[in-house]
């Protein structure tokens, strides 16, 4: 198995990049949305690979981070998803926006990916909801908190609770649960903050959409 490829990256074509690695260049498929992220041409990249060796082809998926790479793996465990699917889907939907519309139930977000209907929208739902916590959502979100320690913990599933609280207040509001994850998304949350907290913090942040 390919778990990684690290080398200068030589070249960029829609869907596909290709990095040097000894005197070969690998074609890797990528989400368009990461794109972006990427250094410039010449420049090393390190790419977490997928390898799918198939009958007629060898292909490889890359991300740039280790839990994407994770993110995709777990919707080819959704039944009609395959590696052209779930690229397409994380195209559309960077994978922190597609584990918080996933987590907060959002169908309308999920079947805007290419191929996506809303019954494999609910399929993927119900598939992967209970492998996907808040806390994964809000980890790169939450601040002044070490994970490490049994508190720190604590301390997320507080804070991911008090996110979630807010997502739910919001919908109430009138919003919709795509209007509502995006919002929450968008606050820095800090430990100590109370679902009241996130909640007024989100209500400034569509106050300017």
């Amino acid at each position: 198995m390919i778990s990684y490829v690290k080398g200068p990256l030589m070249g960029i074509e829609e869907d596909v990049i290709v990095v040097e690695a000894g005197s070969l260049g690998l074609a890797v498929h990528v989400p368009v949305s990461l794109l972006p992220e990427l250094p410039g041409l010449g420049q090393e990249v390190t790419v977490y690979t997928y390898f799918q060796v198939r009958e007629d082809a060898m292909t490889l998926y890359g991300f740039l981070h280790p839990q994407d790479r994770d993110m995709f793996r777990q919707l080819l465990g959704v039944n009609g998803i395959g590696p052209k699917g779930a690229l397409g889907i994380l195209s559309v939907l960077r994978p922190d926006d597609l584990r918080l519309a996933i987590v907060s139930e959002d169908v309308k977000a999920l079947a805007k990916a290419p191929g996506i209907g809303t019954k494999t929208a609910q399929r993927m739902i119900l598939d992967l909801k209970d492998k996907i916590s808040m806390e994964d959502v809000l980890g790169s979100m939450a601040s002044g908190t070490d994970l490490g320690t049994g508190s720190g913990a604590a301390a997320m599933a507080g804070l991911a609770e008090a996110a979630k609280e807010a997502v739910q207040a919001l919908v109430a509001l009138g919003y919709t649960n795509s209007e509502a994850s995006r919002a929450v998304k968008q606050v820095e949350i800090v430990d100590g903050m109370t679902s009241e907290d996130v909640l007024k913090a989100s209500l400034k942040h569509l106050s300017f959409l």
